[in-house]
């Protein structure tokens, strides 16, 4: 028997439960990893709520992120053994994947040995947050030196690892926050400029920072009414990568901008990554060498105990939070 995290009706953070189940042994290249630490993100909750893109046949576990030991390979499995620390790859599905859990099983595909100098709960911040900046920035909109982009929720662990991948790559990082509480700590992660919403015309200190350049790359996580004063100050030709959707209010579509500037407005998921092993490995390559180099260090919040799943969930949906929220095994 394992202890995993299980919801049996949508709801709030208090319809997760732990519970004791029997865990199957791993399958022809899976593995079976014991947990030490689980990285926490919205989807999670969204999925919980009954509102994530994947609907599940309840009751379902529940979770994109770990970081453990190796403890059964499963048959055919190769490059891996018992004993060895890594990490998971976001799988596409997390009701066949389920992370949250002392003992859970992955693809061998998807299990990373990451780099030795890293904690487990550092290890189980790296690979949904950066593969997700990775994506857009590098892989979609190709930001390059001397770009100015601009990252909204910039305190949330993807807004943070988008900072720091522009940072690599001598871009300009300008992040959007909605009051002025996180406004030193961005600044302190790496952001060259923040604009508070709270207190600022966005369009207009967006074009006073970017002068006649204008932003060339926008990566957005809330849509609604937002969209308009960041394509007023978006470059003729620019990119705007949306990948969340955190607003209530209607998002319209800024005509005039689009057309004038020809800018392109672009959906994203995760999954155009990590389900294409080509971009998967180009990812992987690019992030452990950053994390190698330090470059790139996964910004840790809060860490909560297995036990206390419910408040974890909790304070997540608080957004409070400035990086990444882990849970501890």
């Amino acid at each position: 028997m394992t202890r995993v995290v299980r919801f049996h009706q949508h709801g709030g953070p208090e319809v997760l439960r732990i519970e004791d189940i029997d865990l199957p042994p791993p399958g022809p290249g899976e593995v079976q990893i014991r947990v030490k630490a689980l990285g926490l993100n919205r989807a999670e909750a969204l999925l919980r709520a009954g509102s994530y893109i994947e609907t599940p046949v309840l009751p379902s576990g529940l979770g994109l992120e770990a970081a453990g030991v190796i403890e059964t390979l499963g048959e055919g499995v190769t490059g891996l053994a018992p004993g060895d620390a890594v990490s998971v790859i976001p799988p596409q599905s997390m009701v066949r994947w389920p992370a949250y859990g002392e003992l859970v099983t992955f693809p061998a595909g998807l299990i990373v040995k990451h780099p030795p100098s890293l904690d487990w709960r550092t290890a189980a911040a790296i690979w949904m947050p950066y593969l997700t900046a990775y994506g857009a920035l590098i892989e979609i909109a190709g930001l390059r030196r001397q770009d100015f982009i601009v990252v909204t929720a910039a305190s949330s662990s993807v807004g943070l690892a988008a900072i720091q991948i522009a940072n690599s790559v001598g871009a300009t990082a300008i992040a959007v926050t909605r009051t002025a509480a996180k406004r030193q700590a961005l600044l302190d992660a790496g952001a060259a400029e923040v604009v508070v919403l709270a207190e600022e015309d966005l369009a207009v200190r967006l074009n006073a920072i970017t002068g006649a350049q204008g932003v060339r790359v926008v990566l957005d996580a809330i849509g609604g009414p937002i969209f308009e004063p960041l394509t007023a100050a978006m470059s003729r030709g620019g990119i705007l990568i949306e990948y969340g959707g955190l607003s209530r209010a209607p998002t319209p579509f800024p005509l005039p901008a689009v057309l004038g500037k020809t800018l392109t407005l672009r959906g994203y998921l995760v999954h155009e990554i990590t389900g294409d092993q080509a971009k998967l490995e180009a990812a992987k390559a690019f992030i452990l060498e950053g994390l190698e180099t330090g470059t790139l260090r996964p910004i840790i919040d809060r860490s909560f105990a297995f036990d206390q799943i419910v408040e974890a969930h909790r304070y997540l949906e608080a957004n409070d939070q400035f990086g990444k929220i882990v849970v501890t095994i």
